[in-house]
């Protein structure tokens, strides 16, 4: 595995290639396009975003059985993790109504009860998503920063995973029913965005959420023991 990871020595666009869904990670930790040939630690550095960050991240999210060390985790310069995360929710916010906006106008075209029913599980996932992100940025979040500055309370986020389970449940309750009840009068491009919308949301939401089992989570973890 160790020899498949990103390293910092790659070039930006080669890490890309081997993983295009990562392009969508270039904004939300402030690199913009048009790297040329540059190394991946070049890259990093001239944007002022660590590179241990920014490896850990990708690595994570490419290579499904890849669980970093503690010690790489320690080792890692993680001060920039946190607005990485509060931009992700950004760009989920900012999605989420594109794609409302689709299965809205789609639910208006449904059998009346199969639309109220797809209606409903969106807005229940949308109450649940916005819900957990101010759960994140009101309590998880600040909790690692006052770690990081040498804190000694505890705090319990053993519920943590169960909000996160929760959501992807809600997301596959509707992926469904979208697949199963979307009518068959409806413009085919309309009702591929919105599927592709969906499942492109659900699979960055399994990534931020993998991003917080095997980064985040350890890291509080090695904190705590460090400030005990």
């Amino acid at each position: 595995m160790k020899s498949k990871l990103f390293h910092g020595r790659q070039k930006m666009a080669d890490l890309i290639a081997q993983n295009h869904n990562l392009i969508l990670f270039m904004p939300r930790f402030g690199i913009p396009l048009g790297f040329k040939d540059k190394r991946v630690d070049e890259v990093c550095s001239e944007n002022g975003i660590s590179t241990e960050l920014f490896l850990l991240v990708c690595n994570v999210c490419t290579y499904d059985d890849y669980l970093p060390t503690i010690d790489e985790i320690a080792s890692a310069r993680l001060a920039g993790l946190v607005a990485f995360l509060k931009a992700s929710h950004t760009y989920y916010l900012e999605k989420i109504p594109h794609i409302g906006d689709h299965l809205k106008r789609i639910a208006d075209q449904m059998e009346e009860r199969y639309g109220a029913i797809l209606y409903k599980f969106y807005a229940d996932y949308q109450s649940e998503l916005k819900e957990h992100f101010v759960y994140e940025e009101s309590v998880v979040f600040p909790y690692l920063e006052e770690l990081r500055a040498g804190s000694r309370r505890r705090e319990n986020l053993l519920h943590l995973n169960d909000k996160h389970e929760g959501i992807e449940e809600t997301l596959g309750d509707l992926t469904q029913i979208v697949y199963k009840y979307l009518p068959g009068n409806l413009m085919p491009e309309e009702s591929i965005d919105v599927v592709f919308d969906i499942l492109q949301l659900s699979s960055d939401f399994q990534k931020h959420y993998l991003i917080e089992e095997k980064i985040v989570m350890p890291y509080i973890h090695w904190l705590e023991g460090r400030n005990s």
